[in-house]
């Protein structure tokens, strides 16, 4: 197992819930935390913007991050959403239990 914790934002806490619970039901996160409104700026298309999101981090495996990543794209209102994974180097022993068993269906 090589757990990750992924992050996304989304335009609303509604399309983060709806993310968030088709991810759990397809067993490619073993669980999310929606954080409230976050002020966002950025580059696009030529320009600086700035945004109020919501940021959701992601509790996964990292061999399951090209299907989370196409699963979030796939139902997520932005052309080009954050989808980014950092490995976790260490954790609770027993979390990381749970999270593995939690996604074992993928293995």
């Amino acid at each position: 197992m090589a757990p990750i914790i992924a992050f996304v934002t989304a335009t609303s806490k509604g399309e983060a819930r709806r993310i968030v619970e088709h991810l759990l039901e397809k067993r490619l996160i073993a669980c999310a935390n929606i954080y409230g409104s976050v002020e966002s700026h950025f580059w696009w298309q030529g320009k600086i913007d700035k945004a109020n999101e919501f940021l959701v981090l992601l509790k996964s495996d990292q061999k399951l991050f090209t299907k989370l990543s196409k699963a979030i794209k796939d139902m997520h209102s932005y052309d080009a959403p954050e989808i980014l994974a950092v490995p976790v180097v260490e954790g609770f022993p027993p979390y990381l239990e749970w999270l593995n068993a939690a996604l074992a269906e993928h293995r």
